[in-house]
């Protein structure tokens, strides 16, 4: 019994390009309390490897987040099994704008203590007190509204190359530092203004929307669907796009475009650039915005020492990685001190007027 992909992310794609047929781009989350998150994540990985699904989901106690591919002739049969899960039945699948039958290479399933890593204490407040939860139409109205605070829960690499007009976009890395110096910003706020979110899929809001009325906010809204739904609805039903750029996506296409503006610069020579690419240095693979030139220019690599790497024989490259930790540089998103164009680090809310 299979239990844990054995393919390389190669012959992945290689059966992928064989099979020729289609596939769609899909994520959903859902918050609910499961007790042995173990067989869970066993039946989850059984059922859909049967249909050819690949991704990467995230199970825990708390629920399930979930970001895969599946092929389009097996929508409906993989629609069919998650009805057959109580807290899944009709949960809402949010079908990505632009699909890459190479979006994800390989079916993960993995066991995690929580579906996002928010670092909070849930036991400490009431995490289905969430906050309102407003559709395309209601959005757009509200974040016209002089009263509202509009604001990304996302991070600085994310926001960089899209969001919504007049958004404040915390200059941040990770999830949990945005929670907090969000309160701390806006603790004038709390009661005089209507505090409206928004994040890729909705799952981070789901979670900030109940932190944020524990916290004393006392009118807390939250984009339903986030940025993927609202796309979905705009090109639907005919309704103002008020997103500028492109939505970063936690797979290999990196982004959809939402509008043709192009918001952000090359990290490496500050032409108007907002496509994201990991560094070639396997031993690097940092994250951050190159425009085709530099591409080409740099081989696909960061700075010119890491040019260098990747042209060295490979055992020679995987003796260099041997023992080193590059978490740090990974997870710095574009921020590395080589980079002379990358994002200007600053505290974005000194650039909001969020008092009148």
């Amino acid at each position: 019994m299979q239990l844990y992909n054995n393919l390389s992310a190669k012959e992945r794609a290689d059966l992928i390009e064989q099979a020729g047929k289609d596939r769609l781009t899909i994520s959903f989350y859902k918050y609910a309390k499961i007790g042995n998150t173990e067989i869970f994540r066993n039946h989850m990985y059984l059922a859909w490897n049967e249909f050819d699904v690949l991704g990467r989901i995230y199970v825990a106690h708390e629920g399930i987040n979930a970001q895969l591919s599946v092929p389009a002739e097996n929508f409906e049969v993989f629609k069919s099994h998650l009805d057959t899960i109580s807290f899944l039945e009709n949960v809402r699948l949010n079908v990505a704008i632009e699909h890459d039958n190479y979006a994800f290479l390989k079916l993960k399933v993995k066991v995690r203590h929580k579906i996002v890593a928010d670092g909070l204490n849930d036991d400490s407040f009431d995490v289905t007190d969430k906050g309102v939860h407003v559709n395309a139409e209601q959005f757009n109205e509200l974040i016209e509204d002089p009263d509202t605070v509009l604001v990304d829960m996302r991070n600085h690499y994310e926001s960089e190359i899209g969001h919504f007009k007049n958004a404040i976009t915390p200059d941040v890395d990770t999830f949990r530092e945005s929670l907090d110096l969000i309160e701390e910003d806006l603790r004038e706020h709390k009661e005089d203004k209507k505090l409206v979110m928004y994040c890729t899929g909705g799952i981070r809001c789901e979670k900030a929307s109940a932190y944020y009325k524990h916290k004393g906010f006392k009118n807390v809204f939250q984009l339903e669907g986030g940025i993927i739904n609202y796309a979905r609805q705009v090109e639907a039903d005919g309704i103002e796009n008020k997103f500028i750029g492109k939505n970063f996506v936690f797979d290999q296409r990196r982004s959809e475009r939402i509008s043709d503006d192009v918001i952000a610069n090359c990290h490496q020579c500050g032409k108007p650039a907002d496509l994201h690419t990991n560094c070639a240095n396997e031993a690097c693979h940092l994250l951050f915005i190159q425009c085709d030139e530099c591409k080409k220019k740099m081989d696909n690599c960061c700075s010119s020492h890491c040019q260098e790497i990747i042209k060295l024989p490979y055992e020679e490259q995987k003796e260099l990685r041997r023992g080193q930790a590059n978490s740090n540089d990974i997870f710095k998103k574009g921020r590395a001190d080589h980079l002379p164009y990358k994002k200007d680090l600053r505290n974005i809310f000194e650039k909001q007027n969020v008092s009148n």
